[in-house]
């Protein structure tokens, strides 16, 4: 009986020893103690921005861009993990920068469409200036062709999201044709078919 119990405390002996060596090696290999705090990188150029970064032992990843006329192009304008986060060296810094040059769409066809759903689709693209221009037409709020900067677009074509995109709508003719006609005309029309 003696030997049961003189084997399991060398078994608890052990695998304390292990615990507390395995313990002391994750410390060595996770660098528990070796951190480096975020510096800021915004309003700098991405080449700097990576600089900066590579000097504090990180590593700059271009992961987004956006288009902002009022800010400098290439420059840095977001940055995750945020300035003053404690991080371990090696570690990815997500950088965000302004474009060269505003995003660019594809435009789908808008023609033979309501004025008010090629409206809702251009921005759903993110295209905010709409210029409606009447043309005669038989059917009124018809988008009858899609121009930008006078040229006439075709399904597919690619234009930056910050275009002013001039949609000809259709006047209408129905309406042309009542007020020539008269009212007494229609309420006579009115008068025959309830008639019928």
């Amino acid at each position: 009986m003696k030997k049961v119990f003189l084997h399991i405390g060398i078994m608890i002996i052990v695998a304390v020893a292990i615990g507390w060596l395995a313990m002391l090696w994750l410390d060595v290999w996770t660098r528990h103690d070796d951190t480096i705090t975020v510096p800021p990188v915004k309003t700098l150029s991405y080449g700097e921005a990576a600089a900066r970064l590579d000097q504090h032992g990180l590593v700059a990843v271009l992961s987004d861009s956006v288009y902002d006329k009022s800010t400098r192009p290439g420059t840095v304008i977001d940055q995750n993990p945020k300035v003053g986060t404690i991080v371990k060296e090696g570690r990815e810094i997500y950088l965000t920068i302004n474009a060269f040059s505003p995003k660019m769409v594809s435009l789908p066809t808008l023609t033979d469409i309501s004025l008010r759903q090629a409206k809702s689709i251009l921005e759903g693209l993110e295209i905010k200036k709409v210029v409606e221009k009447r043309v005669p037409s038989d059917f009124k709020d018809l988008v009858l062709a899609v121009r930008y900067k006078g040229t006439r677009l075709s399904p597919g074509a690619r234009v930056p999201v910050n275009a002013t995109i001039e949609l000809e709508v259709g006047e209408g003719k129905a309406e042309e044709l009542i007020d020539t006609v008269g009212e007494d005309s229609v309420e006579s029309a009115g008068e025959q078919l309830n008639l019928f």
